[in-house]
């Protein structure tokens, strides 16, 4: 019988997209079709990972191009096509910038693969998912914002970091936009099992919460050019690995909720189990009041984003 091989296509051959390319090829969980807008570039890159693959010892297929037709029938469409956040921008300003591109690389592909489930990198993240949301057609559970992953992660790393413990045996709760409103949860995360209030002062907490919040600008601040993409690569290939294998991973990801949470027809960063069929439940847990609080704060700010969307004209692709 022949074999069938599983088909990811990455928008946008930008460090972000490249990157993730890379990661999914050499974890062996799919083939990587890699599309960009500028001549060369996705088949110059595509080229250059496909000649490390006997190194990397895998066999997977990594194919750069321009044209859409060439995505055909993938499982899952990974979107980071978009201007990247410069020194002293917000998330948020690449709004009206990125609202375009996104709305049009997200027609395309699906046009070619109406049975992908779509993950979205493109900032300013939640709202992104909304301009996919509504290009796509699809379904809530096929439309997934890969924000709480990352943000996770860096919670992670700063725990471990202060600590001085394996990152490995360190688990963070991060809900909201994912943006400088997101919502760490302290008294959810835990190091090998104990909750972080039993190890670490409530100050010093309070400023790693703070860090995360703040997490993507302190790199693009260091870089001085671009921003991070090693840390939101390697978030992209953990949800591409639990969609493509069914591991029915428990994260933190960008979603459209529908009365959960107390939040309707936004997209905020929840926790969720996801699976081959792409968001499989929803986990809802209860929250302090103040914990409810920052949660609608987060919410707010999506909805301001996606208010100003809505009263924009109609952007041309870049």
């Amino acid at each position: 019988m022949p074999v069938c091989r599983r088909k990811v296509t990455v928008i946008g051959a930008g460090n972000v997209g490249a990157t993730a390319a890379q990661r999914i090829a050499e974890a062996g969980v799919a083939d990587v079709y890699l599309i960009d807008v500028v001549p060369g570039l996705p088949q110059g890159k595509a080229l250059d990972l496909a000649e490390s693959a006997p190194l990397q010892h895998h066999d997977q297929m990594i194919v750069g191009t321009n044209d859409y037709a060439d995505t055909t029938e993938s499982d899952v469409i990974v979107v980071t096509a978009g201007m990247a956040r410069q020194p002293g921008q917000t998330r948020d300003d690449l709004l009206f910038k990125n609202m375009g591109i996104v709305r049009d690389v997200v027609t395309k592909a699906v046009h070619y693969s109406p049975d992908a489930i779509l993950i979205i990198v493109t900032n300013p993240l939640d709202a992104m998912v909304h301009v996919a949301l509504e290009a796509s057609g699809f379904p809530r559970e096929r439309v997934i914002g890969m924000a709480g992953v990352l943000d996770s992660a860096r919670f992670r790393s700063f725990i471990a970091m202060d600590l001085g413990v394996s990152a490995s045996d360190v688990t963070a709760f991060v809900l909201g936009g994912h943006g400088d409103t997101m919502v760490p949860l302290p008294r959810f995360s835990t190091v090998g099992g104990i909750p972080l209030p039993e190890l670490m002062k409530p100050e010093r907490i309070e400023e790693l919460v703070q860090r995360t919040r703040t997490g993507g600008a302190e790199v693009v601040a260091l870089l001085k050019s671009g921003s991070a993409f090693y840390a939101p690569a390697s978030s992209v290939l953990h949800m591409v690995d639990s969609i493509l294998n069914d591991r029915k991973r428990v994260l933190a990801c960008a979603v459209l909720l529908s009365g959960e949470y107390g939040i309707d027809g936004l997209v905020v960063g929840v926790p969720i189990v996801l699976g081959a069929a792409g968001v499989e439940r929803i986990i809802e847990v209860a929250l302090t009041e103040a914990e409810r609080t920052a949660l609608n704060t987060s919410a707010g700010s999506v909805r301001s984003l996606v208010e100003a969307m809505e009263k924009a004209p109609q952007q041309a692709p870049a």
